[in-house]
């Protein structure tokens, strides 16, 4: 088999190979976790919600005061760029995960260092996102097990979660936490401060109770675009839905209960901390809800994360993914 082309990295107006792409030690990212971040990919090779991608990024860049000059349009065009550039590196097969970071860049007090010359980091990376989903595709069957984590969701009061930032410790220690529960499907559903279901770490989370659906509502959460879709999806489908406040309560006597991600899509939550939700399967809603979703893409969203694991067979690396970090490295 020929060797495939090496991915390539947009970094501040060049096109660098995916494994020297590097920012600067001193760049305010690495110092204060300041910068804003999407993760969006494609469908048939179609990136999906683009547009309410990069509009969230854009207030997450105006409240950071981060000086690009890129103009919003001129973004799609890099982003554009980069899937062309990188199409030679890619299966027919593979689907596009980008990442978009950008930061204000090396701090003031070091512009010395440059030269004077300081400007906002700018990166743009394009990944295969079959090594995101594929170690996902079995809680298609097995559901996720919700569990609720010390580590509490931190209120906008403190660190505003509706702009998508790197400063995600409190991410990294609930998904600690987690893995020490004896459970490979346990994943972190934060709680805020005053005990009401928050979010996952990177998801949403949803509930249906009597044709009813439900999910936390946008105080202390990060707004996901795949929440937006779902929540319109439902509207257009004539099913009620609520942005509400949801105690635990709520979600042991569910019906079913579901996350949304950009990288998954849908997934069903079938435990919250040890107790069965519903039937303890995916539900009728979730079902509908992918069917549709799948017809809108043109792409059977389950059976291509499910194509994905067999193509990624034994490169899949035990009970660790994106949601799950068991804090060793082998």
């Amino acid at each position: 088999m020929a060797k495939q082309a090496e991915r390539l990295v947009y970094l501040n107006g060049k096109f660098v190979s995916e494994k020297d792409a590097r920012i600067s030690i001193f760049d305010s990212a690495l110092m204060f976790g300041d910068m804003v971040f999407e993760m969006t990919r494609s469908f048939n090779g179609k990136q999906f919600m683009l547009r309410e991608h990069l509009e969230r990024l854009y207030r997450g860049i105006k409240e950071l005061q981060i000086p690009i000059k890129e103009s919003i349009d001129e973004m799609t065009g890099l982003i554009e760029k980069t899937v062309e550039m990188n199409r030679p590196a890619f299966l027919p097969t593979d689907e596009h995960r980008l990442m978009i970071n950008v930061s204000r860049g090396p701090l003031s007090m070091y512009s010395m260092v440059f030269d004077g010359k300081l400007e906002p980091t700018v990166v743009i990376a394009d990944f295969p996102v079959k090594w995101t989903v594929a170690s996902l595709a079995h809680f298609f069957d097995d559901g996720v097990h919700a569990v609720t984590p010390c580590q509490r969701a931190i209120p906008a009061q403190y660190l505003e979660a509706k702009i998508k930032n790197r400063s995600r410790m409190h991410y990294m220690m609930a998904n600690l936490q987690v893995s020490l529960v004896s459970d490979p499907n346990a994943w972190a559903l934060l709680l805020d401060p005053d005990g009401f279901v928050a979010e996952g770490t990177g998801s949403n989370f949803f509930i249906v109770k009597d044709g009813k659906l439900m999910t936390p509502e946008g105080r202390n959460i990060l707004r996901g675009t795949r929440r937006m879709y779902v929540l319109n999806l439902a509207r257009r489908l004539g099913i009620p839905a609520e942005e509400r406040n949801i105690e635990l309560y709520d979600v042991i006597h569910a019906d079913e209960a579901f996350f949304t991600s950009t990288a998954f899509s849908l997934l069903p939550c079938v435990k919250i901390n040890g107790l069965t939700i519903g039937s303890g399967r995916m539900g009728p809603l979730a079902k509908k809800f992918l069917a549709e979703w799948s017809k809108e893409v043109g792409v059977d969203i389950v059976g291509q994360t499910r194509a994905f694991a067999a193509e990624a067979g034994a490169a899949l690396s035990g009970g660790t993914n994106i949601y799950r970090f068991d804090g060793k490295r082998k």
